[in-house]
C-alpha cells in the first residue's frame, strides 16, 4: 500500500474526542529515605481483582474504538498480511541420523519444527507447536538433543508467561515419554548420559504465580522415565535467594559448570570434573560478581573462558581448573578493539563474533588461539548460528540485515568458504532501499552510531516521518535485522532509525556501564541526541518523529518522552519499566537492579526518582500522541508498570493528543507471539503513529 493509496481514503486528520475511563485514587503513600512519594494507582498492581479487570476491559473499549476510527487501518492490515506472508526457513542442523530445522509457511503462528533425513531431501513434521493450543499460543522455548539424536527434551510456554513445561521425546518414534518438568523458568536443558540438567523454581502461590517475586532458583538432574520428584537436586543457594543458577555440561561430557549471578550483570563460575569421582561438589573457578565470565570449552583438562576481567572489549583466556588463581590464566585470544560479544563452537574450532560499529564481524580460530578465517559476510548485517558438534566438517549460519531478509548460508570449516544455501522470498524489492550509519556526538561529547534506513531517493528537507527506535542497557546489542514491520513503514516514505545507546555491548563493558546504575541518564541524552541530530541534519522535525521501545527500551521511551515532550510527535512504549521505584518487587524485578539500582538504597533512589517514567509526568504537560501497549500475561515487567502509566498519563496530559493503553490477552514480554496477534498488534501500531503524523492529506 503506497502513501497515494492512503491519501485517497482520508481526509486532513480530524482530532478524535476521547473520553477516557475514570481511574480512581487512593491515598497510597511510601516514605522513601525521608521522601513521601504518592502511588495514588497501586490498587492497579492487583491483576487479579475485578475492579483491575474492569479498567483493563474500559481502557481497551476506548482504544478500540479510537483506532477502528482511523480510515486505513485495514488497508495498513492487508498490506502487512501480504509482506509477513513468505516461506521463513531457519538454519539446519545435524543431530543423529536427522536434519532439523524450523519453517514457517508464512501465516501461520508457530514455526514448525521439521526434520530430513539428508540435506535437502523431504522433509516430515517432527514437532507442531499450533497444534498445542487453538489459538497458536504454545511456544517452544529451550530445546536439546541426547548427545547420541535418540532423545529431544523441550520447554514450552503458554500465552507468553515465563513459566515453562518441559518435556521429552523419543526422536525414531516421535512419542512422548511420561518425562513432565512443572514451574521451570529461565533455564537451559544440557545433557549429561540418560538424562539432562534444569533449572527451577519451587511451585509458586497459583494466584500470584504471574507477579510474586522469584527466589531461590534451583538446579536439578533429570534421569529419564522418573517423575519430577525424584529429580536430583544438584545446587541451591540457600544463603542468597536472589541468585539465578544455571549448568552447562562441556561437549566431551567432562566439565560440569555451574554459572551463578545476582542479577543480570555480573557471573560467578564454578566447576566440577565429572571424570573425578571423588570431586562430589563445586569448585570455584572464576569469583564473581565484578565481571562477565563464560566457559566456551575444554581442551583436555583445560577450560577456554571469555571475559572482560581488566579487557573491557572482553579476551579468551586458558584456566587450569586444578590451578584457577588469575595469575595462572593464559591468554588465548587477547582483547581487540572491537568488542567480543560471543564464542560458537563448531567442527572443533571457535568462532568468535565482533561488533565493529554495531556490525557482525566473525573470525574463525583453532583451540590454540590461531586465526584460520574471516568469515566472508555480504555487509553491514548480522550474522548468527555458529555452533555444530566437534566431528561435522560444515554448518550453517544466518545472515540479515535491515534490508535484507534472512539468509542461509552453508559454512565450510576447512576452507572458509560460504555459499548461500536458502534465502527468504518477501514481496519487496530491496534495491530501492538503503541502509546507512551515520554519528553524532551526545550530550556529553560521546560519539554515537546512527543506523538509517529507508527507501532510496529520499530528500533532506525536514519533513521526513521518522520512527527512532532504541534499547540501551543490560548488555545488549541493537545489530542490524530485517523487520517486514518496518519494511512496511520505509515503503510508506519513513526513515527507520536505530540508535546504538549506551548501556548496550556494542563497544563493550565500557560502553555497557556508561549507560547503567547513575549513568543511566546517558542513555536518555543519547536518544534524545538521536532526535535533535536528525532535525538538524534536515531529516525530519519533531512533528514527523514517533519514538520506540520495548520492556528496558519502553523505559526509554517513558523516560524520552517525559523529559522532552516537545521534540516528539508520537511515543510508543511497549511492556515498559516505567515504575523505577517498585520493579524490584515482583517476579524476576530484583535482577536488574545491578542494572539499575534499587530504591531500597538511599542514594541510588536519588537517581531513580530523577529519571523514573511514572513519577516524572507533569500536571498540565502536553504529552506526544501516546499508544503503551503490555500484555496480561507479562510476568517479565508485570503489566502494573504500564497500568500505573497510562492512568496519570491520561490525568496529567493538557494537550490534545490521544494518551491510550493496548493491553493484549493471552500474551505476554513478547517471546512465542503468534503471528495472527504480532500482525493484529503492527497494523494498530502503524495505523496509530501515521494517524498522528500525519502521513495522509
Amino acid at each position: 500500500m503506497s502513501v497515494s493509496l492512503i491519501a485517497g481514503q482520508a481526509m486532513a486528520q480530524q482530532q478524535q474526542t476521547i473520553t477516557y475511563p475514570e481511574t480512581k485514587k487512593v491515598d497510597t503513600i511510601d516514605n522513601y529515605h525521608g521522601t513521601q512519594i504518592a502511588d495514588p494507582y497501586r490498587w492497579l498492581e492487583d491483576d487479579h481483582s475485578p475492579e483491575t479487570k474492569a479498567w483493563v476491559d474500559a481502557q481497551n473499549k476506548v482504544t478500540e474504538n479510537y483506532l477502528s476510527n482511523i480510515p486505513f487501518r485495514a488497508e495498513i492490515r492487508k498490506r502487512l498480511e501480504e509482506l509477513w506472508n513468505y516461506p521463513k526457513n531457519g538454519a539446519p542442523t545435524k543431530h543423529g541420523n536427522y536434519y532439523y530445522f524450523f519453517k514457517n509457511d508464512g501465516l501461520q503462528n508457530q514455526s514448525i519444527l521439521y526434520r530430513s533425513a539428508t540435506l535437502g531431501g523431504a522433509p516430515e513434521v517432527f514437532l507442531d507447536p499450533n497444534k498445542l493450543s487453538a489459538a497458536g499460543t504454545t511456544a517452544l522455548g529451550s530445546m536439546s538433543f541426547s548427545k547420541d539424536g535418540k532423545h529431544f527434551a523441550y520447554l514450552l510456554s503458554k500465552a507468553g508467561s515465563d513459566w515453562q513445561e518441559g518435556f521429552v521425546m523419543d526422536v525414531e518414534t516421535r512419542q512422548l515419554l511420561s518425562d513432565k518438568l512443572e514451574w521451570v523458568k529461565f533455564s537451559g536443558l544440557s545433557w549429561k548420559g540418560n538424562g539432562f540438567y534444569y533449572s527451577r523454581y519451587d511451585k509458586p502461590d497459583e494466584q500470584n504465580k504471574l507477579s510474586q517475586k522469584n527466589e531461590f532458583q534451583k538446579v536439578y538432574y533429570h534421569r529419564l522415565g522418573d517423575p519430577q520428584e525424584k529429580d536430583e537436586l544438584i545446587y541451591v543457594d540457600k544463603e542468597h535467594p536472589l541468585r539465578n543458577a544455571g549448568v552447562d555440561v562441556t561437549e566431551d561430557e567432562r566439565f560440569l559448570i555451574l554459572s551463578t549471578s545476582e542479577g543480570t550483570s555480573g557471573r560467578e563460575l564454578w566447576f566440577r570434573d565429572l571424570q573425578n569421582p571423588a570431586q562430589k561438589e563445586f569448585t570455584l573457578l572464576v569469583k564473581g560478581f565484578a565481571n562477565e565470565p563464560d566457559v566456551i570449552d575444554n581442551d583436555g583438562d583445560k577450560l577456554l573462558v571469555r571475559t572482560n576481567h581488566n579487557a573491557p572489549n572482553y579476551k579468551i583466556v586458558l584456566i587450569d581448573p586444578a590451578n584457577p588463581a588469575e595469575a595462572n590464566w593464559k591468554v588465548i585470544v587477547p582483547e581487540k578493539k572491537e568488542a567480543l560479544q560471543g564464542v560458537g563452537l563448531a567442527g572443533g574450532k571457535l568462532f568468535l563474533s565482533y561488533l565493529k560499529d554495531a556490525s557482525t564481524r566473525v573470525y574463525q580460530y583453532d583451540y590454540k588461539g590461531k586465526l584460520e578465517h574471516e568469515v566472508k559476510l555480504p555487509g553491514l548485517g548480522t550474522a548468527s548460528g555458529f555452533g555444530s558438534k566437534k566431528e561435522d566438517k560444515e554448518f550453517f549460519y544466518t545472515y540479515t540485515s535491515f534490508i535484507t531478509p534472512p539468509a542461509v548460508y552453508k559454512y565450510e570449516v576447512a576452507t572458509g568458504v560460504s555459499t548461500l544455501y536458502n534465502k527468504a522470498e518477501v514481496k519487496f524489492n530491496p534495491a530501492e532501499y538503503e541502509t546507512k550509519q551515520v554519528f553524532f556526538k551526545s550530550a556529553d561529547g560521546e560519539r554515537v552510531p546512527v543506523f538509517l534506513s529507508y527507501k532510496k531517493g529520499i530528500r533532506l528537507n525536514g519533513n521526513n516521518p521518522v520512527l527512532l527506535y532504541g534499547y540501551g542497557g543490560f548488555n545488549i546489542a541493537m545489530t542490524p535485522s530485517f523487520s517486514v514491520s518496518n519494511l512496511y513503514f520505509m515503503e510508506q516514505g519513513g526513515i527507520y532509525a536505530v540508535v546504538s545507546l549506551r548501556g548496550g555491548s556494542e563497544y563493550g563493558e565500557a560502553w555497557h556501564k556508561a549507560g547503567m546504575m547513575e549513568k543511566k541518564q546517558n542513555v536518555f541524552n543519547d536518544f534524545i541526541g538521536a532526535a535533535e541530530y536528525l532535525i538538524k541534519a534536515k531529516y525530519t522535525n519533531p512533528g514527523k518523529i514517533a519514538i520506540r521501545g520495548g520492556s528496558n527500551g519502553g523505559l526509554l521511551v517513558g523516560a524520552c518522552m517525559t523529559q522532552r515532550p516537545e521534540l516528539f510527535k508520537v511515543a510508543l512504549p511497549a511492556v515498559g519499566v516505567m515504575d523505577m521505584l517498585r520493579f524490584q518487587k515482583f517476579t524476576i524485578g530484583w535482577a536488574w537492579a545491578v542494572e539499575y539500582g534499587s530504591s531500597d538504597n538511599a542514594e541510588q533512589f536519588k537517581y531513580l526518582l530523577k529519571y523514573s517514567p511514572l513519577h516524572n509526568l507533569k500536571p498540565g504537560t502536553a504529552y506526544p500522541a501516546t499508544l503503551i501497549t503490555t500484555a496480561d500475561h507479562d510476568d517479565r515487567v508485570v503489566p502494573a508498570h504500564s497500568f500505573k502509566f497510562a492512568a496519570t498519563l491520561q490525568a496529567d496530559n493538557a494537550g490534545p493528543n490521544p494518551t491510550l493503553i493496548r493491553i493484549e490477552t493471552q500474551a505476554g514480554h513478547g517471546a512465542g507471539k503468534p503471528t495472527s496477534k504480532m500482525i493484529d498488534e503492527a497494523a494498530d501500531i502503524w495505523a496509530f503513529t501515521m494517524y498522528n503524523l500525519g502521513m495522509h492529506k
